[in-house]
């Protein structure tokens, strides 16, 4: 599932969003709906929620302490916000004020993000030369940090954390159900508690009920905005029921319909007091998403894990063990293209839906066996 996500993600990322249909975009901020493109990223935010018991239970099993594993989510998730960061500012950039061409900033920030988070092969004659080339990105990075700069000479700015990015939301996302995992285990009625904590904390947070001091706001809004917390955490209640042992196989594919439909009710509830936003991160929106995940997953696992069908799913499963890899590969070619003039993408045009449509569904399949060969030369990005 996570690698139909990915897949999902590359194709509305590329869309022209004038020459296809509206329903497969995003909804504006202010519309009371959701597209497809809409339920792309809380997909993906719900499948890093389900991916963490397997995650903290496989280093426990390495014989990682709890200190090690709280060591290791501090580090993933400061990562995540690092890359976040850096390509939120990416598109903010001034080259007059920065020195540097935009689009050369952005691939030097990306190819620095490559060599610091590769996973180089172990044991190899050349770990010398891996770790150089790692401390080359992070001094690289560096560089790039303190000469950015935007805004004007008569207001010049720098990085800023913004709404910290994509990589950034699944960085705190992942904190939230990390952590709550780590002290909480396998007792699926805490984890529903602080999943329904979170719920409630969006509901008063989109109600205006209480204002935090800006600092605290400008750094932990994404937690205690309650948005992003309420959807990794239905991820991870999803990869209880599918792990405990007393339910057998029709049990679990039940219990996550039936998870699925009372999210679907509440989120249809919530919508008499809050519009379907993305945007806005509205509970609305986010308890819906939640619901076509659950059954999402409840009818992939009936088709994959009981019934067998795992051949069609091959190359979704090598792009979602590789899904940063696939996530920012594309980007590196996107300013490639941008910056020298090159027209790869002439199938963005507003006049020709099928052509526009189609382009992304293969700039999607693309970039899916670009990532399976990086793969196989040995880059493969992990935090």
């Amino acid at each position: 599932m996570r690698g139909l996500t990915l897949f999902l993600m590359l194709f509305v990322n590329d869309l022209f969003e004038p020459g296809v249909p509206q329903w497969l975009v995003h909804t504006k901020a202010e519309t009371d709906g959701m597209g497809l493109a809409d339920w792309v990223f809380p997909g993906f935010l719900f499948m890093v929620g389900m991916s963490v018991p397997f995650a903290i239970d496989a280093r426990r099993k390495m014989r990682n302490t709890d200190i090690n594993i709280l060591l290791h989510i501090l580090i993933r998730t400061v990562s995540l916000l690092i890359i976040g960061v850096l390509m939120l500012n990416s598109t903010r950039i001034s080259p007059e004020l920065t020195g540097m061409n935009r689009f050369a900033w952005a691939i030097a920030m990306y190819v620095c993000v490559f060599l610091i988070w590769n996973q180089y092969p172990p044991r190899s004659r050349f770990r010398n030369v891996f770790l150089a080339m790692r401390w080359l990105g992070i001094a690289g990075l560096i560089v790039l940090a303190a000469i950015f700069r935007s805004g004007t000479p008569e207001s010049p700015g720098w990085l800023i954390t913004g709404w910290w990015g994509i990589l950034g939301l699944i960085g705190w996302g992942y904190f939230s159900a990390a952590l709550i995992y780590l002290f909480a285990g396998k007792r699926i009625l805490t984890v529903v508690i602080a999943w329904l904590c979170f719920l409630a904390l969006n509901i008063l947070s989109q109600s205006d009920v209480y204002t935090l001091p800006e600092g605290v706001q400008r750094i932990f809004g994404v937690i205690t905005g309650g948005s992003v917390p309420t959807i990794t955490l239905a991820g991870l209640v999803a990869a209880l029921i599918m792990r405990r042992k007393s339910l057998n196989s029709m049990q679990v594919f039940l219990t996550l319909v039936i998870s699925g439909i009372i999210c679907l009710a509440a989120g249809f509830i919530l919508r008499h007091w809050f519009i379907i936003s993305k945007i806005q991160g509205t509970p609305s929106w986010g308890m819906i998403c939640n619901g076509i995940s659950f059954v999402l997953i409840a009818l992939l696992y009936i088709w994959v894990d009981v019934m067998g069908k795992t051949s069609w799913g091959k190359p979704f499963e090598a792009t979602g063990k590789n899904s940063l890899t696939t996530y920012l590969a594309p980007d590196i070619i996107y300013y490639l293209c941008w910056g020298l003039s090159i027209p790869l993408f002439f199938y963005k045009q507003e006049g020709n839906t099928l052509l526009a449509v189609g382009g992304s569904l293969v700039w999607a399949f693309a970039m899916m066996g670009l990532s399976g060969l990086l793969s196989r030369i040995h880059v493969r990005l992990r935090l």
